[in-house]
């Protein structure tokens, strides 16, 4: 019989990019006595990972739990932006409850919208959590006015849109239950979540049955497996069943079982039912498998996530310099094969498939920053790599086959003088204005426009707004395709030759366009070095060394007064990426390629495709 489990509370925090997540939890942390010495626990404690300290966002959802007037309070840390969705989806499957943050001058915004309708959905308990309220320009009770009108407009029910509110400065540790009763401490957060938060609902008298949500690995465990007991117990040496979301069933042994505790995984001998457990023992764990006793025949229903919406091709590095710049034997297409399907065992919003050729592989993920993560991640872990520009996944209709295309809606904060240049940007890229209003000078616009058309946006974006603009995008569905979209606007410099950068090739190049590299950089023929000032394409001898004579000194070139190139970030590079060229990915460098790099074979094809062109005119 399904009974409340009272000592234990299992939450979720929630909210968009930069709303104050990770702050806040460091605040619980500290507060909950997990350090001796608060002061010296450092900042933004859950983000642990390099890229999320680097990009300032979270990306893989963290468990920590803390204890709190004798009650248990699990506390998953969740990402904000749309692209890591996937992660959202699955750990929001293992609490009853979540704080939603609000920022008290921006109010709800676009990855609000999405987290909090996954919640909703589930059924969960949100508490709404109005945050860093001492900003000069925050506007408490539009703040929460808007938040309550997104719950109405999101379908909450009528118990879920009576949400009790809390008034936060997470930067110091304090809340209340009102913006002008602030207390010294987060007493007032914390008793909320026990008041408002239900136990979780467990059948202590049922086999045991948990269902996979995340996993982790151990260089000494090897895999675990992370999930919420929804009944029974579990024991550290019983004998379990792992069964796969198709029936598939394997039996093996329980050798670890751990609960959280603090920023710690402790171990157990025993779990009961209601608490997030982590376990190993198994040879094979998968997300959305359920792990039962042996007389537990069916699995639970899998964790469902959303297609991916764009793709990539992830290829073996077929440029001059491959193997010089990753780690020893990481190259090969089985090493990458490998690495890639591994990816997918934890990473459920990404797929997989292998290409038309046998060292190529698509990958499709939720956006651009989604695959950008895992590019990232595979250079830093010393793999070398090329991959293509993304495109978008096309789907057909169920009912009439027709072909359809991802659309997104797209938010944008941009200063009144810039929105001009704003809108001609984005009606160019099929883009349909839904809303535009201003407010002290900033002017908000919400569009729907296809994945396509954003596609090397963001770049375009920021240069247009002196990157004081501001962009969110958020899945809206698919529709029929909107026809043609410019691609990019300039042409590229290719080298011309095999070499090394001089500065008197790099000042002839540099009259043709802006340049992504300075002198004594060993380029190859058909390498991208700069950006063209005009369309097409243009081949530049970057290698060329001055003629010397009796009359010029060849330390003349000391003279030659160079632009600072541009520095090419990876999002930069994925962006700037066109049609026929490639980025070749190491641990030390990023290099812009043209598929085809011979430089009189390229030029030949495009003569051809110009004569067929004319001939169809």
């Amino acid at each position: 019989m399904a009974q409340i489990r009272n000592d234990i509370r299992n939450i979720a925090i929630i909210a968009h990019v930069d709303h104050g997540k990770t702050t806040l939890v460091d605040g619980m942390l500290k507060q909950a006595k997990v350090f001796r010495n608060a002061e010296t626990a450092g900042e933004r404690i859950l983000d642990s990972n390099d890229l999320e300290r680097e990009r300032g966002i979270t990306i893989l959802a963290k468990n920590t739990a803390i204890t709190w007037n004798g009650v248990k309070i699990n506390i998953v840390d969740t990402p904000g932006h749309a692209d890591f969705g996937g992660e959202v989806e699955r750990v929001l499957n293992m609490v009853d409850g979540a704080l939603l943050l609000i920022d008290a001058a921006e109010g709800p915004m676009p990855q609000t919208r999405f987290v909090l309708r996954k919640a909703l959905a589930l059924g969960l308990r949100i508490i709404v959590v109005i945050n860093k309220i001492d900003r000069t320009n925050a506007r408490l009770d539009e703040a929460l006015n808007d938040t309550f009108d997104l719950f109405i407009e999101l379908g909450a029910r009528d118990e879920q849109a009576d949400f009790p509110v809390v008034y936060a400065i997470g930067l110091d540790g304090r809340a209340g239950c009102a913006p002008g009763a602030l207390r010294t401490d987060l007493t007032p957060l914390f008793e909320t979540i026990l008041e408002a938060v239900p136990g979780p609902e467990v059948e202590p008298d049922a086999p045991a049955r948990l269902l996979v949500t995340t996993l982790d690995y151990d260089n000494y465990k090897g895999q675990i497996g992370v999930g919420r007991l929804l009944s029974g117990k579990l024991r550290r040496g019983q004998p379990i069943a792992c069964i796969t979301p198709d029936g598939a069933r394997t039996e093996g042994r329980l050798e670890y079982l751990f609960t959280y505790h603090n920023l710690e995984r402790q171990e157990v001998a025993e779990a009961l039912a209601g608490e997030i457990v982590a376990f190993g023992g198994l040879e094979e764990i998968n997300i959305s498998d359920t792990i039962a006793g042996l007389e537990v025949a069916e699995p639970l229903p899998p964790i469902r996530i959303e297609a991916p919406t764009v793709r990539m091709v992830f290829g073996v590095n077929t440029s001059p310099f491959a193997g010089r710049e990753g780690k020893v034997g990481w190259g090969t297409s089985r090493r990458l094969r490998q690495r890639l399907y591994d990816e997918i065992r934890h990473n459920v919003a990404l797929r997989v498939a292998d290409a038309d050729q046998t060292d190529r592989f698509t990958v499709s993920g939720r956006g651009e920053l989604h695959l950008a993560i895992l590019i990232e991640t595979m250079r830093r872990e010393g793999y070398e790599f090329e991959v293509s520009r993304p495109e978008v996944i096309y789907r057909q209709d169920a009912a009439t086959g027709e072909l359809l295309e991802p659309f997104e809606e797209v938010y944008i904060e941009v200063a009144d003088d810039m929105v001009g240049t704003v809108i001609e940007l984005l009606g160019a890229r099929r883009g349909e204005m839904l809303d535009l209003y201003s407010e002290n000078g900033t002017t908000y616009l919400k569009y729907k426009a296809p994945t396509r058309g954003l596609l090397g946006f963001r770049a375009r974006f920021l240069t247009a707004t002196s990157g004081l603009g501001q962009i969110s995008r958020l899945f809206h569905g698919y529709a029929p395709p909107v026809g043609s979209i410019p691609g990019r606007q300039f042409g590229s410099l290719v080298a011309y030759e095999d070499g090394v950068a001089t500065s008197y090739g790099l000042d002839n190049a540099q009259l043709r366009g802006t340049l992504f590299i300075v002198p004594g950089v060993e380029v190859y023929e058909g390498m991208v070095v700069g950006e063209h000032i005009r369309p097409g394409d243009l081949a530049v001898n970057v290698a060329k060394k001055k003629h010397v004579t009796n009359h010029r000194r060849s330390f003349a070139e000391d003279a030659i007064r160079l632009s600072p190139p541009r520095v090419m970030s990876l999002d930069d590079c994925i962006e700037f990426l066109a049609e026929d060229e490639l980025l070749e990915v190491t641990p030390k460098n990023l290099r812009i390629r043209k598929r085809e790099m011979d430089n009189e074979t390229r030029d030949k094809a495009r003569k051809a495709r110009e004569r067929l062109a004319e001939a169809v005119r």
